[in-house]
């Protein structure tokens, strides 16, 4: 018997790790809400999203755009959200990972507290 089965991840699925993978890594406070192609912010629902899904012959590429905190060590940060996002995916899918792109589009300064 031939078991000829075929895996077809929709992209929004393929986000939603990434996504989740990104906010894992201690330092990130979040994705950025900023528009990413303004060309396609009118016409896209994903214009607004920190996470961008090219898919290309089955594989795929990905831009992440986070916020990290203050006081993080920006390389550290996106190095481990870029092999995170990639780990997690390519576990997950089974889907091969050709490249993430990081962008600290972002930091994320807490308000100070004010002495009276």
């Amino acid at each position: 018997m031939n078991n000829n089965t075929e895996l077809s991840v929709n992209t929004e699925v393929i986000e939603k790790i990434a996504e989740i993978a990104a906010k894992e890594v201690e330092g990130v406070t979040g994705l950025s809400k900023r528009a990413i192609d303004l060309k396609g912010a009118v016409k896209s629902k994903t214009a607004f999203k920190g996470i961008k899904v090219e898919s290309v012959n089955g594989a795929v590429k990905i831009n992440a755009y986070i916020c990290v905190k203050k006081d993080a060590h920006v390389k550290d940060v996106a190095e481990k959200v870029q092999h995170n996002i990639k780990d997690k995916i390519q576990v997950m899918t089974s889907t091969a990972v050709t490249k993430v792109n990081v962008v600290v589009a972002d930091i994320d300064i807490e308000p100070q507290e004010t002495e009276e």
